[in-house]
């Protein structure tokens, strides 16, 4: 792994974010690659998915939505361990994803008048779980249970077809389904099926109908797709290939900071594994431990390939201090703190997807078992993105209701607001409910005309507002 030395230096967040292991990802440039394949989605539908699963899965599947006798033998072909396992994680997921649900509250601004605070989830979503270099059942797990806790009423689940079992899905991917009771499956991948749980299609096997939230992990490409489709339906963040920072003092288990870079970047060559400490006596005994258990992996070739890359490397510091500001710059999916007393270490941490505290909580129990989500935000964007949750399902709603007291209590500064802001139409509703004034907002009904350059003027300044709806600012007059 490449080392980066910042120890006597004080470099700024920009600096850092520059001089820090990244992966060379251009999303811009792969949201030019997968813009075609969306608008071919949305133009063309069906077709243009089992089109474009034969280009890029080497399989062309026989129906896209799965059939439910194939979730069915999945379920019962799905070794008993795993089942175990997958139940197992189900329900500390559940336990997990309640603590997050919000309450109702209601406050009483004015005597008689009330705002409620109430959590609505949307109709539907569209749920990616992705295929490629491993199965990922339990991103079926992180994806479902947060909707289910949320109350969402229709789930919809995409995952690549697979050449190996005749286009559909991972039959562990559709067992996972069965063991939420998620029963609408349809066997699309990548950039295409963000576009069409977006936008809906139809199909031999059952229409698609539109999601109102699309949410998953995937490569790039998936992100550059969620990044377009943003707008026309909600995301959760553009999370990418996966990545993780350890920050660790002389007191870790080199072995241990080892093991957790290495199941990391087994997940992809791309994937990231970053190591913050102030110990060179550390870095080195963690760069000792490497070779034998990279050689002693499944994917030995691939996790080599990974610590080897741009993205990964070993970050000397001077001190816990800088190393947090490191790790702030970093804003890593995951954190692992592994340091004295990590628990208060971990509480200073500001940028992180998710912080693992201690030597015995490692990425991998969040991957799995923790109760945690592990579909989270990559690329620094955890900064400002959170990891998936119950409120990615939920919108917050506001309830409003003052009686006629409360109402007559607020009406002279309302309506002195509303005339400093130049409409008095508003403060002319509520007024009139006090038996004042006139729907006109003014004593009378006289209104001076408005120029035509006024008009223009109110165009080039709020987008036409007063142009272009066929009224004209004098009160009642309407024009062509």
């Amino acid at each position: 792994m490449r080392r980066i030395d910042l120890r006597g230096t004080t470099p700024s967040a920009q600096d850092l974010r520059r001089a820090l292991p990244r992966a060379a990802v251009d999303i811009t440039a792969a949201t030019e690659v997968v813009r075609p394949i969306i608008d071919r989605v949305r133009t063309e539908g069906a077709p243009a998915l089992l089109d474009l699963a034969e280009r890029f899965d080497h399989v062309r599947p026989p129906a896209l939505r799965v059939p439910a006798e194939a979730i069915g033998r999945a379920l019962d072909g799905l070794d008993p361990e795993v089942r175990r396992a997958l139940e197992l994680s189900i329900a500390h997921n559940r336990e997990g994803h309640l603590q997050q649900v919000p309450a109702p509250a209601t406050v009483e601004v004015v005597p008689g008048g009330t705002v409620s605070q109430r959590w609505v989830p949307v109709r539907r979503v569209g749920l990616y779980v992705p295929g490629g270099l491993a199965v990922y059942p339990s991103s079926v797990v992180m994806n479902v249970v947060p909707a289910q806790v949320a109350g969402v009423e229709s789930i919809a689940l995409a995952s690549p077809p697979q050449a190996a079992f005749g286009g559909l899905p991972h039959p562990t991917i559709l067992a996972a389904c069965a063991l939420l009771g998620v029963e609408e499956v349809w066997a699309m991948g990548g950039a295409q099926a963000i576009a069409a749980l977006a936008w809906g299609f139809e199909d031999e096997g059952g229409s698609c109908e539109p999601v109102d939230v699309v949410t998953g992990p995937g490569n790039i490409y998936v992100a550059a797709a969620k990044r377009l489709v943003r707008g026309v339906v909600g995301i959760d963040a553009e999370a990418g290939t996966t990545e993780i920072a350890v920050l660790a003092d002389d007191s870790a288990d080199p072995a241990l900071v080892a093991a957790d870079l290495i199941s990391q970047a087994e997940h992809d060559p791309a994937a990231a594994s970053v190591l913050i400490t102030d110990s060179p006596a550390l870095a080195d005994a963690v760069e000792a431990a490497l070779p034998a258990q990279v050689a002693a992996t499944k994917h030995s070739v691939r996790i080599a390939e990974a610590l080897s890359g741009p993205q990964s490397g070993i970050v000397l510091v001077d001190d816990l201090e800088q190393a947090l500001r490191v790790v702030d710059a970093y804003a890593a999916e995951h954190l692992e703190v592994q340091t004295r007393d990590a628990a208060a270490v971990a509480a200073r941490v500001r940028n992180a997807g998710a912080v693992f505290v201690g030597p015995w909580t490692p990425v991998p129990l969040g991957d799995y078992m923790a109760g945690s989500n592990h579909v989270l935000p990559t690329g620094g964007t955890a900064r400002f993105s959170s990891g998936l949750n119950v409120l990615q399902f939920l919108r917050s709603q506001q309830v409003v209701e003052y009686s006629d007291a409360a109402l007559a209590s607020v009406a002279d500064p309302l309506d002195a607001l509303a005339r400093a802001e130049d409409l008095p139409a508003h403060g002319a509703s509520v007024l009139l409910r006090q038996g004042r004034g006139t729907a006109a907002g003014t004593d009378t009904f006289e209104s001076a005309e408005v120029t035509d350059a006024a008009d223009a003027g109110a165009d080039e300044g709020d987008g036409g507002a007063g142009k272009d709806t066929g009224f004209s600012d004098t009160v009642g007059v309407l024009r062509p």
